[in-house]
C-alpha cells in the first residue's frame, strides 16, 4: 500500500474555502454544508492518491507538482 501524503490547506485555500461556505449559505446553509463537505472529501482522496486528478496547463504550477480536480 503506497505511503500516506501530508495533505495541507494553504491559509488562502482556506479564506476561498470560508469565502464559497458563506456565498452558499446566504441562499441556502444546508446547500452550502454539503458543498463544502463533497469538496473535502474529494480532496481527501489526493492523501492515498496524489496523482489523482489532471497537471495544469500552467507551467509554474505543473513544476511544482500541483493538480487540478474537478468538483
Amino acid at each position: 500500500m503506497p505511503a500516506k501524503q501530508r495533505l495541507v490547506y494553504l491559509p488562502a485555500a482556506q479564506e476561498d474555502l470560508i469565502a464559497i461556505f458563506d456565498y452558499i449559505s446566504l441562499d441556502s446553509p444546508k446547500r452550502a454544508l454539503a458543498f463544502v463537505d463533497k469538496l473535502d472529501k474529494r480532496i481527501e482522496l489526493l492523501e492515498k492518491h496524489p496523482l489523482l486528478g489532471r497537471m495544469p496547463r500552467h507551467p509554474k504550477l505543473k513544476a511544482y507538482g500541483y493538480r487540478v480536480l474537478i468538483i
